[in-house]
């Protein structure tokens, strides 16, 4: 899994705020992109944290409108940022598939129906 620190902007509150140490990345094994930022004080739950399931953002423009829609922005992403996340998915794509037992169970727990 990749890991780069960001900042990540927020107007959730109605009042613009930024978090410097918020963290995007790539997760092969849920083959998506990810993004955490705002840890809660007492919990330390990220109060934004997309990208947990499955396939959920296979492109860096679905997370940032996804983002977005919830209030928070990320770009301009760093360019060197933006590099290393697209070879990280592409060196994921070289992972064998979780087409097994595995696969099939996480593929019900995140789509019930």
């Amino acid at each position: 899994m990749s890991r780069y620190t960001i900042t990540v902007t927020g107007t959730v509150t109605g009042q613009g705020h930024s978090d410097p140490e918020a963290v995007i990345g790539y997760d092969p094994p849920l083959r998506t992109y990810f993004l955490q930022a705002f840890p809660h004080e007492v919990t330390d739950e990220p109060a934004l944290w997309l990208g947990t399931h499955d396939r959920a953002f296979e492109a860096l423009d679905d997370l940032h409108h996804a983002a977005i829609a919830h209030g928070y922005d990320f770009m301009p992403l760093p360019p060197e940022v933006a590099t290393k996340l697209v070879e990280d998915k592409a060196a994921a794509g070289d992972r064998p598939q979780r087409d097994g037992i595995l696969g099939r169970l996480l593929k019900r727990l995140n789509d019930p129906d």
